[in-house]
């Protein structure tokens, strides 16, 4: 049975879905049930959208050194009370508690104030005469409302990618966490909210079907969503039958080139904890590798070794490197995928589920593999590290590039000149040196092809929550 109850916030309070209705939250340490959250309709989304809308009017004149206080005050509430937030998000997600204290509650914290910080230095075209008699100045403006989607693979860190930068630029907004992971989004609303105009940060739950309502409706100005593929073409096919902007960070397959003269050690550490963190479940994981033949045989004992010396455990686990996988559902789709490895594949290490309760799935490695082969050009969002080989250059770049995602890569090597042609022909909106899966506030984080398009993080993610006014004064 459920134990706790989810409520929507809409409008600075908690509130039920309108008709009663909810879906069960579950443990996926455990796999059991242990909340029940509102399954959100039509009027629940109205409702959050009356009210976003309603403190749009006055959110938007706001000072921008006003909305660095509100958001500083947020990040200090959230430091304040960091270790109830990180056991709610440990209960939700399965995620080690020491690790997402350390690792996500500091770029938590780290996000939130630099978009305070960046709400004051927006910049643009200085102003001047440009037709004579005439002065042009640029303004930049919030868009309005704007519906938000995040996933459940980092819940409370996705919210504030979301919400920080359109508060931050003035807009209000209505999200909705995954059906899987409601519990620190709303928490995060509910702390939030202190320090917030009613209706400025609202949060609605529900599957799928809610979030579609949030696209379609006519209010919201933009349409933001991290997830699938599949959600962000059909996102996308919504929004454009009302114009609607649309921000969308996707999938990923990250490569991860391992060139010849590289540090076998150093690079299968980091490839492993690049693989491997959060169970993998991350866009931007390092887990296709592609090693240049020489090195190739050496590289996958030493990976292999990595991932042996990895475990994963439940939250409480302190010497756990992850947790589990998301659902029942993503543990079948993982487990599916070595299921299906073809003949010349081969598996080192892992390759099966983790004791009988709960979503656990071993770390896997597995080699042999082809640049067709489904696990190749598919993300598994699992604990699961492939590794081809490369000849050259020219090859490493042919085979990385060809997947339909374009997120992020990362590359391998003692060379700087190499290090440098690499950067330019991956075509992948981050390049790694050396190193994979570091995020800094001040840079942006998105992708090309089918990982989508718009940035999060930095002032490239802060500019896509305005829009830019032209305004022309006569002189006479």
């Amino acid at each position: 049975m459920a134990g706790q109850a989810f409520d929507n916030f809409i409008d600075g309070r908690r509130v039920p879905a309108v008709d009663g209705r909810t879906l069960d939250v579950v443990d996926p340490a455990t796999g059991e049930v242990y909340a029940a959250q509102a399954l959100s309709g039509k009027s629940d989304v109205d409702n959050a959208m009356t009210a976003a809308a309603r403190a749009f009017r006055d959110w938007r004149r706001t000072t921008p050194a006003q909305r660095q206080t509100a958001l500083l005050r947020i990040a200090d509430a959230i430091e304040a009370r960091a270790e109830e937030v990180v056991r709610v998000e440990c209960e939700n997600t399965g995620k080690p508690v020491a690790l997402t204290h350390s690792e996500e509650m500091t770029m938590v914290l780290d996000h939130l104030r630099f978009f305070a910080g960046a709400a004051r230095v927006l910049e643009g075209r200085a102003a001047a005469e440009y037709l004579a008699g005439h002065t042009s100045m640029i303004r930049r403006e919030p868009l309005g409302v704007c519906a938000q989607v995040t996933p459940w693979n980092y819940p409370l860190l996705m919210a504030i990618w979301k919400i920080a930068p359109a508060l931050a630029a003035g807009n209000t907004v209505v999200l909705k966490p995954s059906e899987t992971t409601p519990a620190s989004t709303l928490l995060l609303a509910e702390i939030a909210g202190k320090h917030l105009p009613a209706g400025v940060l609202n949060v609605v739950t529900g599957d799928r079907g809610t979030g579609r309502l949030l696209v379609e409706h006519p209010v919201p100005q933009m349409a933001s969503i991290t997830g699938s593929v599949r959600a962000g073409v059909e996102v996308a096919g919504s929004a454009a039958q009302d114009l609607k902007r649309v921000h969308l960070e996707l999938g990923g397959k990250a490569p991860v080139v391992v060139f010849a003269d590289a540090d076998v050690a150093a690079a299968a550490e980091g490839i492993a904890a690049a693989g491997f963190f959060n169970a993998g479940q991350d866009c931007t994981a390092a887990t296709r590798v592609l090693v240049q033949e020489g090195l190739h045989d050496e590289f996958v004992a030493a990976l292999t070794e990595q991932a042996r010396g990895t475990r994963t455990g439940p939250p409480g686990d302190t010497d756990a490197d992850y947790g589990p996988l998301n659902s029942a559902d993503q543990l079948a789709k993982v487990a599916g995928f070595i299921d299906r490895l073809p003949d010349h594949a081969v598996v080192h290490c892992g390759g099966s589920r983790v004791g009988e309760r709960g979503f656990f799935y071993a770390p896997t490695v597995v080699s042999g593999l082809r640049q067709d082969d489904e696990i190749v050009q598919d993300e598994v969002f699992g604990p699961v590290i492939t590794v081809q080989s490369f000849t050259d250059e020219e090859d490493a770049y042919a085979k990385a590039n060809g997947v339909r995602y374009g997120l992020a890569s990362s590359v391998w090597t003692a060379d700087h000149a190499r290090a440098m042609r690499a950067s330019i022909e991956l075509d992948f909106g981050t390049v790694w040196l050396n190193t994979h899966i570091p995020l800094v506030a001040e840079m942006p984080h998105g992708g090309f092809k089918h990982s989508g398009y718009g940035k999060d993080l930095s002032m490239y993610g802060l500019e896509d929550y305005t829009r830019i006014k032209h305004v022309m004064s006569s002189l006479g």
